[in-house]
């Protein structure tokens, strides 16, 4: 880990320049859309991205930016750089950022687990950016939907074990997934034979464990064990008892979330529904009489995470445990919204909407 040339977390521009490092990417178009819509106070944004997508131009406000090919020297003139690229790319260039003296927010999974890395969710420990050294960590999208709203539960009962069962959808693994999402459906409605090349089943309803490696120790696959190595972290608590299952479903946009919580005191539904309609970064839908209740269609294209279904967990007669549902949209809460959300933080700048 590189050390940063600032002694503490905020930006001293007031009007930084900001890059995004992948901006073409399904997350970087949402970073370019999140950073106009709050008018985050920038003075200039630089739009990097691979040599083969370099020359293309994207709309920011009333101007077109031209996308420059990311190479070392992309950094000279930037406070913020927002990357949204692979491991791979985040490891070679977030240090050389740090170097040129940009404070980086990172997308990918490469620092997340580093202990000298914050790894921040604004609502739950935007604290933690403090001892940052250059780079802060954007976490795992499934693991922002997961856990935000568990948050404020945990501050007043702690939760001692968490079962989530995932459903996400195309956006998750980014706009080529989601391009043959829609064209595999396409074929199957039409009675054609699709074979997939994004993703490694076929995709056109039907789901499938998550498209990620597993753990040959623990059968469990890495989406999962992000999920639980990360809530450990951004709750600092080692200690909590966390399984996953992960799973990508046919939705092209918005992951949900099934949850079972157990906290350390009994805990009612109902108290828990109460502190979901002030819970930051929430909305509470559940509704039974018209049994409405949180669905991807509606978590697309919001920055609130929807929550719902929110009953007692009939398994557990101690009263100790709840269940509830949520959805969330990956693009933005899960990637986009988040990382924007913290560098907002940098300026303390208020937040917006």
């Amino acid at each position: 880990m590189p050390d940063s040339h600032r002694d503490n977390y905020q930006i001293s521009a007031e009007a930084p320049v900001v890059a995004i490092v992948g901006a073409t990417g399904a997350v970087g178009v949402e970073m370019i859309h999140c950073l106009e819509q709050r008018n985050f106070p920038l003075s200039r944004l630089k739009l990097l991205a691979s040599p083969r997508s370099a020359g293309r131009r994207m709309k920011y406000k009333n101007e077109e930016i031209t996308v420059q090919p990311l190479d070392e020297s992309s950094f000279n003139d930037v406070d913020i750089a927002l990357f949204s690229a692979s491991g791979s790319v985040s490891r070679q260039y977030a240090p050389i950022a740090v170097k040129a003296g940009a404070v980086v927010v990172d997308n990918s999974s490469a620092f997340r687990m580093d202990p000298d890395v914050p790894l921040v969710v604004p609502e739950i420990n935007a604290g933690e950016m403090k001892r940052h050294k250059g780079i802060i960590a954007n976490p795992n999208c499934a693991a922002i939907i997961s856990i935000t709203p568990l948050w404020p539960v945990h501050q007043k009962n702690r939760v001692k074990r968490l079962i989530v069962s995932t459903y996400q959808s195309a956006s998750g693994a980014g706009a080529a997934a989601m391009e043959e999402l829609v064209e595999s459906t396409r074929a199957y409605l039409e009675g054609r034979e699709f074979k997939n090349t994004v993703l490694p089943h076929p995709y056109a309803f039907n789901l499938f464990n998550h498209n990620t490696a597993i753990d040959p120790e623990t059968g469990y696959n890495d989406e999962e064990t992000k999920v639980i190595a990360e809530t450990k972290k951004i709750f600092g608590d080692k200690d909590i008892a966390v399984s996953a299952t992960c799973v990508r479903v046919p939705v092209l946009r918005a992951h949900s979330v099934s949850m079972t919580f157990e906290c350390e005191n009994q805990i009612k539904a109902s108290d828990v529904r109460e502190m979901m309609k002030t819970a930051p970064g929430v909305r509470l839908v559940d509704d039974w009489e018209h049994n409405y209740f949180p669905m991807p269609k509606d978590a697309s294209g919001q920055d609130d995470i929807l929550v719902g279904r929110i009953r007692q967990d009939l398994s557990d007669p101690s009263g100790h445990s709840v269940t509830m549902f949520t959805a969330g949209d990956q693009l933005l809460k899960g990637a986009a919204l988040n990382a924007v959300q913290i560098a907002e933080l940098l300026l303390r700048v208020p937040t917006h909407g």
